[in-house]
């Protein structure tokens, strides 16, 4: 099973039939969950996705638009009844959002079996927001009629393995491991020098996923998220609504793949659809047009990244 996982609980742009629910992804990393974006109903798609309501530690909300944020109050509330005992839920946002957000929780959800806390970050500028050991979540600017930002989920670098055979050969001690692991040439106690890659084999690959909420195509998120592995990217509209879609602080499945290949990304994948379409078919073909390795996000799929 895949360390790093996407679950796709809603894909943006609800319709009157309810073809697709309101934004809002959990990445699974390591068995601990972090939300992305959270739309009405997130706590119900968590429940039918069996993600556990304990292991989820952060949510990350990418603008204020109802569509994005306004399942917030209800999933506490869920968090509080029935899934998290102690702990806390970091809520990651810029400032008007915790003057919102605080005011809410604050008053339908006054007393919680864990804390809420918040973590203000400027949708305009680029920093990273969480940090743990084996991952960074960096947000970056997106450009939509409101204040808008992205997020890219990556890896760190990970350790060297070990090659069992020749560390026994030379009978190296175990407290010398994650040194060498780390890249670090060994001595003999004869003051010979064992060079790493004797002595290692290359680590794993690191995985990174970059999550591109509501934005008009702008070669600048291009350059924000090179060299990311996955790229979710809105795709609002296909190409003859284009004009539709810069009015309106959107992009279309083309420009999305424009963006993914500029970015040097292997996977693409797309999301957030207006109710205007009926399925997402046309969306699939201008995109694998330009960037052939593209999926569409549908509520359910689970994304390992490999």
């Amino acid at each position: 099973m895949s360390q790093f996982q996407i679950n796709y609980l809603g894909c943006g742009s609800a319709t009157p039939t309810l073809r697709h629910l309101p934004s809002c992804q959990v990445i699974d990393y390591r068995d601990n969950l972090f939300m992305v974006d959270c739309g009405e109903g997130a706590q119900l798609s968590m429940r039918r996705q069996r993600l556990k309501y304990s292991r989820l530690g952060h949510i990350f909300l990418s603008h204020l638009h109802g569509d994005h944020c306004l399942g917030l109050p209800g999933l506490i509330s869920t968090l509080a009844l029935t899934g998290k005992d102690g702990g806390e839920v970091t809520i990651h946002t810029t400032s008007e959002g915790v003057d919102i957000f605080r005011r809410i929780i604050g008053f339908f959800c006054r007393e919680t079996p864990f804390d809420v806390r918040y973590n203000v970050f400027d949708p305009k500028a680029r920093s990273v927001i969480f940090e743990s050991d084996a991952l960074t979540v960096t947000s970056f600017p997106l450009y939509h009629r409101v204040p808008c930002a992205g997020f890219i989920f990556a890896e760190k670098p990970k350790l060297r393995h070990l090659k069992g055979d020749v560390v026994r050969f030379y009978n190296i001690p175990i407290k010398d491991y994650l040194m060498i692991k780390g890249g670090a040439d060994w001595m003999t106690a004869e003051g010979r020098v064992i060079p790493n890659s004797a002595l290692t084999s290359p680590a794993d690959p690191v995985m990174s996923y970059a999550y591109c909420s509501d934005t008009v195509y702008d070669e600048r998120v291009a350059r924000s998220i090179e060299g990311v592995h996955t790229v979710y990217h809105e795709a609002t509209y296909t190409d003859d609504y284009r004009d539709k879609a810069r009015q309106r602080g959107h992009s279309t499945a083309s420009e999305a793949a424009r963006i993914a290949l500029a970015a040097g990304a292997r996977q693409l994948v797309l999301g957030h659809f207006s109710k205007r379409y009926a399925d997402e078919v046309q969306h699939l073909k201008e995109a694998q047009a330009i960037f052939p390795n593209t999926i569409i996000a549908r509520e359910g799929l689970e994304l390992p990244l490999l």
